[in-house]
């Protein structure tokens, strides 16, 4: 694995200048690509690998290390999607992505009645504003308004609550 220090150097690469590092790689043999799988990962290559996917999955850390990784939900959709045949099941799993991809740009305002009460919530850059104060998560600010705990972007009407089977 790539330590901290050249993740972060690594990450600082513009793109032009990780376009062309991937196309150099392009150029290089089965040997050189090997040895360049060794300077990124710290680890020798798997000796299976043929020269396509070898360049490919060097490529693609390349580009994973300089502007981040699939996250963890991210994975978890694309082994589902793999393990099922069924068009309806993968766009189900599209579906939930599409919710949880909803960005909140700063300046926007949510708002929520609760109690016969309208409640208006400002996006910030780094967190919610509700009545004068700063909150990190729309859960904080559902409290704080219900006095019960919730899942803040399901009060606010961003996601939607799931549909149990009996």
């Amino acid at each position: 694995m790539i330590d901290g220090a050249r993740r972060q150097s690594r990450r600082n690469i513009d793109a032009v200048s990780l376009e062309i590092e991937i196309a150099h790689l392009g150029d290089l043999d089965l040997k050189a690509l090997r040895l360049r799988w060794q300077g990124v990962t710290g680890r020798s290559a798997p000796v299976h690998l043929p020269k396509h996917l070898l360049f490919a999955m060097l490529a693609y850390r390349i580009q994973a290390d300089a502007f981040g990784d699939l996250d963890a939900g991210m994975v978890q959709i694309l082994k589902a999607a793999v393990g099922s045949r069924e068009p309806a099941t993968i766009t189900k799993l599209i579906d939930r992505l599409d919710q949880r991809n909803q960005e909140l740009a700063p300046g926007a305002i949510l708002t929520r009645e609760w109690n016969g009460r309208d409640h208006r919530v400002m996006v910030l850059a780094d967190g919610f504003a509700l009545e004068g104060k700063t909150y990190d998560s729309l859960s904080k600010i559902a409290f704080a308004i219900t006095g019960t705990k919730w899942n803040g972007p399901r009060f606010f009407g961003l996601r939607a609550a799931t549909v149990r089977q009996q």
